[in-house]
């Protein structure tokens, strides 16, 4: 049974190992993780080495990539950037919201074409044989999950492209198969069983129609947010990956890994556009409420599927494409960092943040109109909305991926604020004294000495505000890791990820490791910082990857 795991503000924080704090003033100018160093008994699974992935838009794919003849090469830098690191490619999801609009035409000569009405608004898009040249295009060993058309209910269809990119990728390049977006939000009123009743089958008839004898589907991408308290019947009847699996959807055995979407704020209409500001995105409190809400899903799914089985299939910060001077800040970069641990720290295997462009099916009540997404990682084309550029929140993915490295054996504990007895984040109420603003996280490689004795990696992160604008000098935070370090006077690296503020938009003043990466590759020393001392000062608005 699980347990009541969502933040309850008068939950003591008695039973919560590794979150015990000494603070040396009201302001927690200093830190000192207490420990136990060991490994806890919360810590994760080996962690995916692909578990910063991501989700492109299929009418926008070849925007990202390019095709054969031109070839997108700061798209190709950029993913290259992040394989080099894990020695594994970032997992790509092909989907969003016009996959379920997009039709295969074997005769098409170009790779992708987008139908644009005269009011603007992009109808369909087809693809065409040389499409799959514009996928290989990624770096060599990417895996795709790639979305079928659910909402139009033609299921020739939806073969027909299965059967297209199983030919033209192949079984070793194709990881999964999702059939249909976001179906909890189709105008066809789906529930779980209905849903199931026409899924089930198509997964079944398509495994074999490829000779396909092995679970090759991700049930779900649904979008609507868990309901709270979770053990009620209106939350057990809410359509989702568990209500999915419970109606029959893996009676056919086809079923490998459950998704679900997540977009903490967004700008899709007015009511909720209010609240999505930077100030409210770039808290650790907010975020992990928002992320516990998936635990009982994640818990259930993992017992039926397996520990790698829920993936958040796409996310980003805020829905209807991001909102300016919010989604396109190095904030978002400390909240992508945050989220992306987090999620890991509750057992999501990987998580596919969403890039694409504006699209008036959305909602007509959204925020932006035209160009490309404000909360997409890069621009790899000129648009609307801005050049070709890299925004700072590329950069948490490097963090991320550097923080794995080419282990396949590092488990992960999220240290500080650390959890409740119920499973829950730490929150303010519960005792913790940053209120959302220190986020620690330690990584234990269990092929290393004494691995389960001291951790071998910690991230360090401060998301205290700081806008390059304020006036005052920029606050930081000692943090004494002494107690998780195997002797005294350990000599540590330090990697740090910073900018001048939580507000900066650009990715030449954002630095990882020292480097910028504004160009697509790496420019500048690489800075690794040394202390012996256990003392590491950590400034607002920014995080170090410290590591012996």
């Amino acid at each position: 049974m699980w347990f009541l795991f969502t933040v309850l503000p008068c939950v003591a924080l008695a039973s919560a190992k590794h979150a015990f704090v000494a603070r040396d003033d009201s302001a927690l100018s200093t830190l000192t993780l207490l420990g136990p160093a060991s490994l806890p008994t919360d810590a994760t699974p080996p962690l995916n080495p692909a578990l910063a992935s991501f989700s492109i838009e299929t009418a926008f794919f070849e925007e990202y990539m390019g095709n054969q003849s031109y070839p997108n090469k700061l798209s190709q830098n950029l993913f290259e950037n992040l394989k080099e690191r894990t020695g594994v490619p970032a997992e790509v999801r092909i989907g969003g919201i016009t996959a379920d609009s997009t039709f295969w035409d074997p005769n098409q000569e170009a790779a992708l074409y987008n139908f644009i009405d005269d009011t603007g608004t992009l109808r369909n898009t087809t693809l065409g044989p040389q499409f799959w040249n514009s996928v290989k295009l990624l770096p060599g060993g990417t895996k795709i999950v790639m979305t079928l058309d659910l909402e139009s209910l033609n299921y020739t269809g939806a073969l027909d492209m299965a059967e297209a990119a199983w030919k033209g990728l192949g079984s070793r390049q194709i990881s999964r198969f999702e059939i249909g977006n976001e179906p909890d939000q189709y105008y066809l009123d789906l529930d779980a069983q209905n849903y199931t009743a026409m899924w089930e089958p198509w997964t079944v008839n398509i495994s074999k129609a490829l000779g396909i004898g092995y679970p090759e589907f991700q049930v779900g991408a649904t979008a609507i947010d868990p309901l709270w308290p979770y053990n009620t019947p209106q939350a057990d009847a809410q359509f989702d990956c568990v209500s999915a699996l419970a109606a029959g959807a893996n009676d056919g055995h086809t079923v490998k890994t459950c998704s679900e979407h997540t977009y903490q704020y967004s700008v899709c209409d007015p009511t909720r556009a209010a609240v999505a500001t930077l100030t409210n995105l770039v808290n650790h409190t907010r975020l992990a409420e928002y992320l516990d809400l998936w635990q009982p899903r994640i818990h259930s799914v993992r017992a039926q599927l397996g520990p790698d089985a829920f993936v958040i299939g796409e996310f980003n910060s805020v829905s209807c494409s991001g909102r300016n001077n919010v989604s396109n800040t190095f904030g978002q970069a400390m909240w992508l960092l945050d989220t992306t641990l987090y999620a890991a720290s509750i057992n999501v295997s990987r998580v596919y943040v969403h890039q694409g462009g504006p699209l008036a099916l959305q909602s007509s009540t959204q925020l932006n109109h035209g160009g490309l997404s404000l909360y997409n990682l890069w621009y790899p084309v000129d648009n609307q909305n801005g050049p070709i550029q890299v925004f700072p929140s590329y950069s948490a993915y490097l963090f991320v991926t550097e923080a794995i490295g080419h282990s396949t054996s590092l488990r992960l504990s999220n240290i500080f604020p650390g959890r409740q007895a119920n499973g829950s984040s730490i929150t303010t109420a519960g005792g913790d004294p940053s209120a959302g603003q220190i986020s620690v996280y330690g990584l234990w490689d269990e092929k290393s000495a004494n691995s389960d004795v001291y951790p071998s990696k910690l991230a360090l992160l401060n998301l205290e505000m700081y806008n390059q604008t304020d006036s005052y000098p920029r606050p930081n935070i000692t943090i004494d890791i002494s107690a998780y370090l195997p002797k005294k006077n350990q000599e540590v690296m330090v990697k740090r990820l910073t900018a001048p503020g939580a507000d900066a938009m650009f990715a030449n003043v954002t630095t990882w490791a020292g480097q910028t990466f504004a160009s697509g590759v790496a420019e500048g020393n690489i800075v690794v910082e040394k202390i012996s001392d256990g003392q590491v000062v950590i400034e607002a608005s920014s995080a170090a990857l410290v590591y012996w």
